[in-house]
């Protein structure tokens, strides 16, 4: 029996959250909503956010890259007027931020797409859905106002491929991620031993769940069944599973059949080095994204903050290059903006924001990873993320 089984058999209200408010105002950063969140899920829902491949040394080699670095402030100059705004593929953002994709977010909260999209339009920010996304490519534009991306897998039927990015063409998405680090699965050593399956399988071990986390299996239970919302798949998947999907032979010509198809603009995203960035820009994508995948591919991987100022050297300052994988705090964005990259784009830093309070919850880490920069610029001497950008190398060092 699985989760849809159980909920066409039981008809609940959810129970009342007085806590959740509360719950919220004592995160006062992203490491109080990753432990909320931790405390509140499930644990192979919380290990499949959380969790990295294999050893987990480039999941955790991403945080204490950005760590590395060290700030070096300007004194005495005026910081009592500071602008965050930032610029992302021509569009100005009030944060030099974007809300990174994310597989299965349905299973972390009921509508999850739908309530990180609406919290990023709240705050002026790019949400970009996934090709393994709960909510589909349509149900999504329609349900949000803001400024989405869309994230597209190569696949093995290369006309399911087109048929998305025809689809989110038709829906207004505005920027075509693709990315290219999953020509096979990275092994994620949590998921292979908490078995998580989308949908949720009944198990003994959910069994379990249910009775430690009553709050989170009411949700599901009222909510609608968890799907591939816009993938045609029957019956349930391992997250290993679904790496079948996905095309192992792409190839640059790839991108150049994308690039002539995409009305938009397009990002390659990808743990990508001074040479395959140019190589990108050069068949027509207009910027990359710097991504190792939080970790969650090839383990051991270099951390793409470290990337970062080759790859700005290599394609020159026109193009957009945003970097992810690591980012939990203001200070993050700032050393990132310094290094040279337009803005970062965070996944689990929002999706522990989610997990803990569903919308707010991503209201919250939005909140806090905004005042975290604004501070952090005002502390370095900047009155704008624009002369961070400039002034950028003056300002870090690496003992």
């Amino acid at each position: 029996m699985n989760i849809r089984e159980i909920r066409d058999l039981i008809r609940v209200r959810p129970p009342a959250r007085p806590g959740a408010d509360r719950r919220l105002a004592r995160c006062h950063d992203v490491a109080d909503l990753r432990r909320a969140a931790r405390r509140l899920i499930p644990r192979p829902v919380f290990d499949y956010v959380d969790g990295g491949s294999d050893e987990e040394v480039s999941l955790d080699g991403n945080v204490e890259a950005f760590r590395r670095w060290r700030f070096v402030p300007q004194a005495l100059r005026d910081v009592s007027a500071v602008d965050t705004a930032g610029q992302v593929l021509g569009q100005t953002v009030p944060l030099p931020l974007v809300l990174a994709p994310a597989g299965f977010t349905g299973v972390m909260y009921p509508g999850g797409e739908i309530a990180a999209a609406r919290a990023a339009a709240r705050h002026g920010l790019p949400y970009t859905l996934s090709t393994m996304a709960t909510t589909s490519i349509a149900g999504l534009a329609a349900a949000t106002p803001g400024d989405l991306w869309f994230q597209l897998y190569i696949l093995t039927d290369a006309g399911l491929t087109r048929e998305l990015v025809d689809r989110a063409a038709a829906c207004g998405y505005r920027v075509l991620v693709v990315t290219v680090d999953t020509v096979v699965a990275g092994r994620r050593v949590r998921d292979v031993r908490n078995g998580l399956t989308i949908p949720p399988q009944l198990t003994v071990r959910t069994v379990a769940s249910i009775g430690s986390h009553p709050a989170y299996w009411l949700r599901m239970l009222r909510s609608p069944a968890i799907t591939f919302a816009n993938l045609p798949i029957g019956g349930s998947m391992t997250i290993a599973d679904t790496a079948a999907l996905f095309n192992p032979g792409i190839s640059w010509d790839d991108i150049a059949a994308l690039r002539e198809r995409w009305p938009g603009q397009l990002i390659i995203k990808g743990p990508l080095g001074a040479g395959d960035a140019r190589r990108a820009t050069a068949a027509g994508a207009d910027g990359v994204q710097l991504s190792n995948h939080g970790g969650r591919q090839l383990d051991r991987a270099v951390a793409p903050i470290d990337l970062l100022p080759t790859v700005r050297a290599a394609v020159g300052p026109d193009p957009t290059v945003l970097v992810d994988s690591g980012v939990r705090h203001g200070a993050d964005i700032a050393t990132a903006l310094a290094l040279g990259a337009d803005a970062v784009a965070i996944g689990r830093a929002y999706l522990y924001g989610l997990m803990a309070g569903g919308e707010p919850g991503v209201d919250r880490a939005l909140s806090l990873l905004a005042a975290q920069f604004r501070r952090t610029l005002q502390l370095l001497g900047i009155t704008s993320a624009a002369e961070l950008r400039e002034h950028g190398p003056g300002l870090l060092i690496r003992p």
